[in-house]
């Protein structure tokens, strides 16, 4: 039969087809995965930031009743891979940094195996430690290249020069604090090792990804990829932070193989996702811009220093987005990396254009300040013909479009550029702008099946869905691409069983799996005609980009900030954001991942900090009592709106990523409105009222 025709399913404002599930509490994440007789894990971690671990007492611990087994680098599985010595947990006794696992408890409950892991005595001989990140530090060192493989350094004209000759500079240090992702489900996987056979090894993991899950267990423990199973249909929030597989993957495999046929359980606890689940490493940018008093950049130059840790190195791109953003004719970006004796950095949320962004586009400000001229405008001056650096042109670059559609929604026109000047009652005003970025980027080695399933097409592709709405987008992918209804198509993902898939991440998703989905449809298509028979099935994989195009969304972030006159609190009542980012697919859950992700960056302006004590070498503020991110009581007003563009170099969708840009620019945004409403540049995160009190001193009496 043939289906009828209906409106493009693309584009469509489609309500989320798990949402239902989510909201009544019976979609099953990876711990609650029912699995009968399943055993509990709980891990011991070092109290010590750098050592060895010279006496592991877990006599108490397992004469304990309820307890399984007690895991240790004295019984543990040898891996058969070790490279990767964030993975190679138990393999040693030495110790890396506090709150490595030195130990892990396997019992009947979660409750036993908690009590067992309180009970295991451990002694240390200590080491000395390096826990401090400075830019003065002499053993600053250049990575071969910052991720994913950029350049580490690059270099264009005379940055010197040109800023000794500029007209108007600025010359600033701007810092970012230690963030740590904190989704909602934590970092959890459940394991079962069916020792039949060869073994075959199923994991539930809460995960980004579960092809480059299983083939980094596969080995880690030198198994074949198909004697790995790796499932994961739902995700509580990712961010980055389960891009990778950290340390709990590995300790819930060992403990299934230990007690084969039995299945295993670990969650961490919020206390330990922040030494074990991966962080955004704290940044430390000196920024310099040169330019004639027409506005024009002459120079621009950031210098980055931030850290890594000593097993293993994480170098995050944040000097990258400088290198595109704005034409002048010397431009000069560099990493410096210190290594601390930290847990290991990774993925957070848009990496490298998060935090690359602050600095640079604070400094716009200042420079437009000191010019005497409209921070939009100068940033329109500066509008690149081709991309800066590699002289590519767009495949489209709608930056203007979005800073003066931006400007039009928010009332920039009405507003008095000098600082400190409006009111509202006992609260300062002010207003800020700042410009966002974020590449598309298209991952290799996907492949999608379309197959007819009596009245229904099905798509299997082992995607992952964060709660960014895979499972509603790629059904609308696909039945535009087939030409049936979208109700007639129904997602299979999250499940090595389905064919290959990309990590979620990079904002990569919609852009890698969608076009997989594409060429499947235009193979089932090309096979079956417009009356596929049941069971017709084809199969099609994505293709490289288009590289004689440099391929970027753009956005604009708008913020206003209220600073008390007598207590300096700092708040946000308001943010708009406007975006070029290619094609909708859906603009309900569009919407959502623009607002969740300029809220994450007023989280980042304002409260999210990691604060680690130097002469222990832990985050003292390892929970959400104290690590505080913003909710939304903080904001009143949150807009997000995007200009109608379609992209057709970019994918066959004309779509581009829109999970990360969001977080862009924001947090910039927001210090720009702080400088506005008071005075004070806050060029150090997050801003709290200590850093703007100062300045309210000088306010005249109300």
């Amino acid at each position: 039969m043939t289906f009828p025709s209906e409106p493009d399913a693309v584009g469509r404002d489609l309500p989320r087809r798990d949402g239902a599930a989510k909201v009544l509490g019976v979609a099953t994440y990876a711990y609650e995965t029912p699995l009968a007789n399943a055993a509990d894990l709980y891990v011991v971690q070092a109290t010590i930031a750098r050592g060895r671990v010279t006496e592991l007492d877990t006599t108490a611990a397992e004469a304990l009743d309820g307890v399984v087994a007690v895991l240790t680098p004295g019984n543990a599985e040898r891996l058969a891979s070790t490279e990767d010595r964030e993975l190679a947990v138990l393999q040693d006794e030495e110790v890396a940094f506090r709150g490595q696992v030195v130990a892990v408890v396997v019992a009947d409950s979660s409750e036993v195996a908690r009590h067992a892991a309180a009970l295991v005595r451990v002694g240390y001989a200590q080491g000395a430690h390096d826990a401090e990140l400075r830019a003065d530090r002499d053993d600053l060192y250049t990575p071969e290249t910052v991720s994913p493989d950029f350049p580490t350094d690059t270099a264009e004209g005379n940055v010197d020069a040109a800023m000794a000759a500029a007209e108007v500079t600025v010359e600033e240090t701007y810092t970012t604090a230690m963030y740590h992702n904190n989704p909602m489900e934590p970092h959890a996987t459940a394991a079962l090792w069916d020792p039949a056979g060869d073994g075959f090894l199923t994991l539930w993991d809460s995960t980004q990804g579960v092809h480059p899950t299983r083939a980094a267990l596969a080995s880690v423990f030198g198994l074949d990829e198909a004697r790995v199973r790796v499932v994961c249909p739902y995700v509580g929030g990712g961010f980055g932070s389960k891009g990778q597989p950290h340390v709990n993957v590995v300790l819930a495999a060992l403990a299934a193989r230990a007690v084969p046929g039995r299945p295993v359980r670990l969650a961490l606890t919020r206390q330990q996702m922040f030494s074990l689940a991966g962080y955004r490493t704290p940044t430390i940018q000196r920024c310099r811009l040169g330019a004639n008093r027409g506005g024009t950049l002459t120079a621009i130059a950031i210098d980055v220093v931030e850290q890594t840790s000593r097993i293993k190195e994480f170098a995050e791109q944040t000097g990258v987005p400088a290198r595109m953003m704005y034409a002048a004719p010397n431009r000069r970006t560099t990493h410096r990396l210190a290594a601390l004796d930290v847990p290991v950095p990774s993925w957070m949320r848009a990496p490298g254009e998060c935090p690359g962004m602050f600095g640079p586009e604070v400094a716009m400000d200042e420079l437009a300040e000191r010019l005497g001229m409209d921070p939009i405008e100068l940033r329109i001056r500066n509008e690149p013909d081709v991309e800066p650096g590699s002289g590519k042109p767009f495949s489209s670059r709608n930056l203007i479009g979005c800073l003066r559609a931006g400007a039009a929604r928010f009332g920039w026109s009405r507003r008095d550029p000098r600082p400190g000047v409006r009111r509202s009652g006992d609260w300062l005003v002010g207003t800020g702008v700042a410009a966002s970025t974020y590449p598309v980027n298209r991952m290799p080695e996907s492949t999608a099946t379309i197959r007819r399933e009596g009245e229904h097409y099905v798509v299997e592709i082992g995607a992952a869905d964060l709660g960014t709405g895979t499972w509603t987008t790629l059904p609308q992918i696909a039945a535009d691409a087939l030409g049936v209804p979208v109700a007639r198509v129904d997602a299979r993902i999250g499940d090595t069983c389905y064919p290959m898939a990309s990590v979620a991440g990079g904002s990569s998703g919609m852009t890698t799996w969608g076009s997989a989905v594409v060429e499947a449809a235009r193979a089932f298509r090309d096979k079956y005609g417009t009356e596929p028979p049941d069971g017709a099935q084809a199969s099609g994989s994505v293709g490289p980009p288009d590289d004689r195009y440099a391929m970027h969304a753009f956005g604009a972030q708008f913020a206003e900030a209220h600073i008390h006159a007598d207590t300096g609190e700092v708040r946000v009542p308001r943010l708009l954001g406007v975006f070029a980012a290619g094609r909708i697919i859906n603009p309900r859950t569009a919407r959502s991942q623009f607002i969740g992700g300029m809220t994450m960056g007023l989280s980042m302006a304002l409260h999210e900090n990691s604060v680690v004590d130097p002469r222990t070498g832990h985050v003292v503020n390892h929970d959400f009592a104290e690590y505080h991110i913003t909710a939304s009581a903080d904001v009143d007003e949150i807009e997000a709106y995007w200009l109608p563009e379609h992209d057709p170099h970019v994918n066959a969708m004309g779509s581009k990523g829109i999970g990360e840009i969001g977080i862009v620019g924001t947090a910039a945004a927001v210090s720009n409105a702080v400088w506005h409403a008071c005075g004070v540049r806050v060029r150090d995160l997050p801003i709290t009222l200590d850093k703007v009190l100062h300045a309210l001193e000088d306010q005249p009496e109300r």
